[in-house]
């Protein structure tokens, strides 16, 4: 059984009814129609559903930017995280290419790995006196 909808014309003021599939496929389309003296009516979004559907939409793009903005600080976070790693590494002697252990890293950068130095504009932290004794007895050791 069809279902109906009452409507009523805004200008003639006539009460009328219209099948419930055609009242809601017009409703969603905004498409027009006529009234049965003939007077051509539409649905118009009202400025209450523009607003809603504006705060809607700032809604989902300040959800975006703060997800954006987490995502951003975490990567920072991770690259401090690794560059903090390969400074003490290097720091400690050991070779951020090859990952081993040299006395004279300066050196051993710029004979082995000069792409290194060159390439990426990083400069090889030199090696502290304390951590160049224990490689020497570390290597002594061996």
């Amino acid at each position: 059984m069809t279902k109906f909808t009452l409507m009523c014309c805004g200008d003639c003021g006539i009460e009328f009814q219209v099948p419930d599939h055609f009242y809601n496929e017009r409703y969603k389309t905004g498409k027009g129609w006529s009234c049965p003296n003939g007077h051509n009516r539409a649905f118009k979004e009202s400025e209450a559903d523009k607003l809603r559907r504006e705060r809607d939409r700032l809604k989902q793009d300040a959800a975006r930017l703060e997800d954006e903005r987490r995502e951003a600080v975490a990567r920072a976070e991770r690259a401090e995280k690794a560059h903090k790693k390969l400074k003490k590494r290097t720091a400690a002697g050991t070779c951020p290419c090859c990952k081993r252990t040299f006395s004279n890293m300066s050196e051993h950068m710029k004979h082995q790995h000069p792409e290194f130095v060159t390439d990426s504009g990083a400069k090889v932290v030199p090696i502290k006196r304390s951590a160049q004794r224990a490689v020497t007895a570390q290597a002594g050791s061996r």
